[in-house]
């Protein structure tokens, strides 16, 4: 058996993607930057930037495979974003469906949050994979597991996305086009699949490269 490879490129995610197409038997797991990630800080441009860059990732994606987002709502300026409704709203626009809609638990049950919600969504989009009772997993995930950075996505919610994408979408090859340090990455390689990641920090393109879990 072959090791699994890992490519990152230091680039922009959404020029990248417009620019290469992915492998047949690819699959995405992917978050997309927030807000305070993003120049100016402005809200309204950043949301909108946030549906069209998801329906870019969306539009990229194989026709026989899927793409999982890891998304935490915020608190701007007193309201709640719902992230979870940015990202339908640009599958609508790219005619993917969604598959299947999860929560993965970042407190446990009862505990008051404040500036960040309990809770992250856990959204898998296809455009010809359908629901299968056999497939059946929890609608709750109790745990992120470890994270690698402030912004990274749980390893154990990681292993969850990666594995179900393995088992049901048949993916060989998992893509992340916002990979931070490569936390899905790592998790893509240690579960037997190649990986490639795109950043455009060169600080964490370099860290995603050699990240071990």
């Amino acid at each position: 058996m072959s090791t699994p490879t890992r490519e990152v490129h230091q680039a922009d995610a959404l020029a990248w993607l417009e620019q290469h197409a992915l492998p047949e038997h690819a699959a995405i797991v992917t978050s997309l930057p927030n807000v305070d990630e993003f120049p100016h800080r402005d809200l309204e441009r950043w949301r909108t930037w946030f549906v069209d860059a998801a329906e870019i990732v969306l539009r990229s994606l194989p026709a026989e495979s899927a793409a999982i987002f890891f998304q935490t709502d915020i608190r701007h300026a007193g309201i709640w974003i719902d992230k979870s409704f940015l990202v339908q709203q640009a599958a609508e626009r790219a005619s993917v469906p969604l598959l299947w809609h999860k929560l993965a638990l970042r407190a446990p049950v009862g505990t008051t949050t404040n500036d960040r919600p309990g809770y992250a969504h856990l959204l898998c989009f296809a455009r010809t994979l359908r629901h299968d009772p056999s497939h059946a997993v929890p609608d709750v995930l109790e745990r992120l597991g470890t994270m690698t950075w402030p912004r990274a996505i749980g390893v154990d919610v990681a292993r969850f996305a990666v594995a179900w994408l393995r088992d049901h979408a048949r993916a060989r090859t998992i893509v992340d086009p916002f990979c931070g340090v490569g936390t899905v990455l790592a998790v893509a390689n240690g579960l037997g699949l190649d990986a490639v990641g795109v950043e455009r920090n060169p600080g964490r393109a370099e860290k995603a490269r050699v990240l071990a879990l």
